[in-house]
């Protein structure tokens, strides 16, 4: 696969999702480009705004497996990864994979669950496995997880460790659609779900091929220099009590790249890196408290950070 064809089949993707997503393109591509970069995707919004639509729609058009998984403050860790179950006519045990088997995995209202289920997805997410009474077994590939939280209904909500938000690439906000979409909505479901009518238009052969053609994107010393020098003002900074991590350096250059294989380029430049920043380091920074009571948030630290520092410029 060519790099131009890989990017007009990414295209084709971007616009089966946007049928059940209206006027969220930045959303989508934003989305899609943490799946070309092998990560995985935290959604933190109001209800109803297209979650759990979202990704339905990603699994749709890429002809993926989807499984959903409805995180309860019962639910249990072998509900997310299976367990053993006896089979008396070999008398032996046999594994019964869980609901994490599947190339697109929503896991939705994460934080309604204990910390320990949420640990659950801890192996799953970062080594693309599952051990389970000693055996090891391998997730289909692509694996990507969507999980989401209401960040307005806090009551019995568990929040995110911060080894688990740091598992995830970006987070993401949907938000509410514009005037002229949300009527477009209305028209269009009458009668039916948008996403019901999404029919494939990649395999999930195609997505892994497309994700190693996204990690072949060439990325400049002084881009990498750049991506260290943002990651590293975030642990300086007198706001932050935690900065990102070295595992938030990674994610920022893979989604640089994923943006830059989108837009057609086959190298990456600070508007990448910018662009993506936001997305992928805010979840991995703590502001301390009497910055948050004035109203500081990791977004706003980031943006100051991006502000402050030399943008290199590419030979």
């Amino acid at each position: 696969m060519t790099i131009v064809s890989a990017v007009e089949r990414a295209a084709r993707v971007l616009d089966a999702v946007e049928i059940a997503i209206t006027g969220k393109r930045d959303v989508i591509e934003a989305a899609f480009c943490v799946l070309l970069a092998n990560g995985h995707l935290l959604i933190e919004d109001i209800p109803g705004v297209g979650k759990t639509t979202l990704a339905k729609a990603f699994a749709r058009s890429l002809g993926c497996d989807f499984k959903r998984i409805q995180f309860t403050p019962d639910l249990l860790p072998s509900d997310v990864t299976g367990t053993s179950v006896f089979n008396q006519k070999q008398s032996e045990f046999s594994f019964r994979p869980g609901p994490v088997f599947a190339n697109v995995v929503l896991a939705d209202e994460i934080n309604r669950t204990s910390p320990k289920t949420q640990s659950a997805l801890l192996e799953c997410m970062e080594e693309r496995q599952v051990t389970v009474d000693g055996q090891t077994y391998r997730l289909p590939q692509p694996f990507f997880v969507i999980a989401t939280q209401n960040n307005i209904e806090m009551s019995g909500t568990y929040p995110l460790p911060e080894a688990q938000l740091d598992r995830f690439a970006a987070r993401l906000s949907i938000g509410y659609p514009g005037r002229e979409a949300e009527l477009y909505i209305l028209e269009s479901q009458r009668m039916t779900q948008a996403v019901d009518s999404i029919q494939p238009v990649m395999t999930p052969a195609e997505v892994v091929e497309l994700q190693h053609l996204v990690r072949s994107v060439r990325v400049d010393a002084s881009v990498r220099e750049y991506i260290v020098d943002i990651v590293e003002a975030t642990r300086n900074l007198e706001e932050t009590y935690l900065g990102a991590s070295p595992r938030g350096s990674l994610a920022l250059m893979h989604l640089s790249q994923a943006r830059a294989f989108l837009q057609g380029r086959p190298y990456v430049v600070p508007d990448d890196v910018k662009a993506c920043a936001v997305q992928a380091l805010a979840h991995r920074i703590i502001v301390r408290p009497e910055y948050r009571i004035k109203g500081t948030d990791a977004a706003a630290c980031i943006k100051r950070v991006l502000s402050s520092i030399r943008v290199p410029v590419l030979p």
